[in-house]
């Protein structure tokens, strides 16, 4: 893909998601917002006209074998992401494929396969870790500012007040751990530096899982509790304990534009406050995203992160489901 000229840009499907996309791409000088597709063409001409994308299409196969675009954007429900990253590979594009990545860890090893077989770039859009405060965080753990590192504790919960939502629809792959919990899943396993073994989980449940509980397991010792809901106060908080202090992050999914903190406790002493200059983490995604698809870069999370999040996630459905502890499969 060369990288002497903009990358057009087409985005599968209307979500609110998109505009943060937009916004980063935006910033950027080296893409393009060439098309949005819907599969309702008036609900795509109506999205590009506001938000000034030139070309709309009436279906999502139509972007694809339009020529028109050398990137896709899927930000489409979590049941699509599979199959339509998948057919964008097919297509010749690379792809950015919102959270979580697939459905489970068994379709996210097909998209695996086809990014091996194209020879194309993909990535699962985790914003938050290309977010300057990450850097700092790994940082300070390896320079043992907590001493060695034992256990994480994340939450990610809000209430959703509409109950006709993608993320409260099962047959759209909703529900909380899916959602926002594949955010704790994914920081606890950069956090441990590994992958886990065994997880434990028990959920409170409707249609989908509205509260999701989980246990990781890793084979260095290493723990890992989260809360994740779709049904309680909006929380966000994420808490490293050491055998010396703790380090706390209070906005770990959004942790700010303008400047971000983290918090280093020890017990008897006074707080340590760590600062970081703020970034739009959507646009330092995006800007790798272009770098590594031009070859100007190496992926830092290649395809295999993706597979191995969605693994994790597996066992812990498992668990919840049949009230056992269960084994983290290797794909």
């Amino acid at each position: 893909m060369s990288g002497d000229r903009n990358l057009r840009w087409g985005i599968l499907g209307t979500a609110g998601i998109g505009a943060e996309f937009i916004r980063a791409a935006r910033m950027s000088a080296r893409c393009e917002l060439r098309g949005v597709a819907s599969r309702d063409r008036a609900r795509a001409e109506a999205w590009a006209g506001r938000h000034d994308i030139p070309l709309a299409f009436g279906s999502y196969a139509e972007l694809l074998a339009s020529g028109q675009v050398d990137l896709v954007y899927n930000p489409l429900p979590n049941s699509l992401h599979a199959e339509w990253t998948i057919r964008a590979l097919e297509a010749g594009c690379p792809v950015l494929c919102e959270k979580p990545f697939a459905v489970n860890a068994a379709q996210a090893a097909e998209v695996r396969e086809v990014a091996r077989q194209t020879g194309l770039h993909v990535a699962e859009a985790f914003m938050y870790r290309h977010h300057p405060l990450y850097a700092k965080l790994l940082e300070l753990l390896r320079a043992g500012a907590i001493g060695e590192p034992a256990s994480v504790h994340s939450q990610f919960a809000f209430l959703l007040d509409d109950p006709a939502s993608i993320s409260a629809s099962p047959e759209l792959a909703g529900g909380a751990l899916l959602d926002v919990g594949c955010y704790c899943v994914h920081l606890s396993r950069q956090i441990a530096g590994c992958e886990p073994v065994r997880a434990t989980a028990l959920e409170r449940r409707s249609a989908v899982d509205d509260t999701f509980m989980g246990i990781l397991d890793f084979p260095n010792g290493f723990l890992a509790s989260f809360e994740a809901s779709i049904a309680s106060a909006e929380r966000h908080r994420a808490e490293i304990a050491g055998t010396t202090g703790t380090l706390v992050l209070e906005r770990p999914w959004h942790p700010g534009d303008r400047q971000a903190r983290l918090v280093i406790r020890r017990w008897g002493e006074p707080d340590e406050v760590v600062t970081v200059a703020g970034a739009n983490p959507y646009f330092l995604q995006l800007e790798e995203f272009v770098e590594v698809c031009a070859g100007r870069a190496a992926p830092r999370w290649t395809v295999e992160d993706a597979v191995n999040n969605m693994a994790a996630i597996d066992a812990l459905f498992l668990s919840a489901r049949e009230g056992r502890v269960a084994e983290v499969r290797v794909y």
